[in-house]
């Protein structure tokens, strides 16, 4: 595939990016990479590979979810610098 100056053009338009002189050549040098090494890995013999779907043979390894009280209400409200028996008070954010 031939990257061109239009070919830029569309892209920068469709990621909203603005490339001048330098940096385009630059765009289009690093992408003509890209495409050929993407052309390089398709031509390798893949015959007999299976495909991979997980990178380890692990699986998901997680500890269990146990409920363990680390700060009561009341400790959590007695830093808060206004609050009312059970919540903490804030400004209004929204108007009705």
């Amino acid at each position: 595939m031939k990257i061109t100056d239009e070919t830029i053009d569309h892209l920068s338009h469709l990621a909203r990016l603005e490339f001048n002189g330098d940096q385009k050549e630059r765009i289009k040098t690093d992408l003509t990479k890209i495409i050929d090494f993407v052309d390089q890995l398709s031509s390798v013999n893949t015959d007999g590979v299976e495909p991979l779907i997980f990178m380890t043979e692990t699986e998901n390894v997680l500890r269990d979810d146990v409920d363990v009280v680390t700060i009561s209400q009341t400790e959590a409200l007695k830093n808060a610098p206004v609050h009312d028996t059970d919540y903490f008070k804030i400004p209004t954010v929204l108007k009705k």
